[in-house]
């Protein structure tokens, strides 16, 4: 399920989505915050731009917000429906979670915004 070739490789592994060659990221860790948001300019391998064009990351701004409901109907389901907690302790494990996986959230968002405009070209593989 998950091999190069595949857009879902790009988007959990955070590599490049034309030759998923390398990491988009200087840090792959995205709970070191301080560097949370720096790429690489460039694909070393395969010489993709990520940034399209200035500011092209905005977009993914819309998509965590699915991505972090996602994530909060799971806390959800998790706290309320499997342990039974109450709605008020359902309500803090929900806010928790989204907290401490805001920057999981941010890097996945980003991972499928890229991903939507730029496709894997298996002719770039070695």
């Amino acid at each position: 399920m998950l091999k190069k070739g595949n857009k879902l490789y790009s988007i959990l592994t955070g590599s490049c989505p034309k030759c998923h060659s390398e990491s988009m990221y200087v840090n792959r860790n995205p709970f070191i915050v301080s560097q949370l948001f720096k790429m690489h300019e460039r694909c070393s391998h395969c010489q993709t731009k990520y940034k399209i064009e200035p500011s092209f990351f905005y977009g993914a701004m819309y998509v965590s917000y699915g991505v972090g409901l996602i994530f909060a109907g799971i806390a959800f389901a998790i706290a309320f429906l499997i342990i039974g907690t109450s709605l008020k302790n359902t309500y803090i494990t929900i806010v928790i979670t989204s907290v401490f996986l805001l920057p999981v959230i941010i890097r996945l968002s980003r991972n499928i915004w890229i991903n939507i405009f730029m496709k894997y070209d298996k002719d770039l593989v070695n």
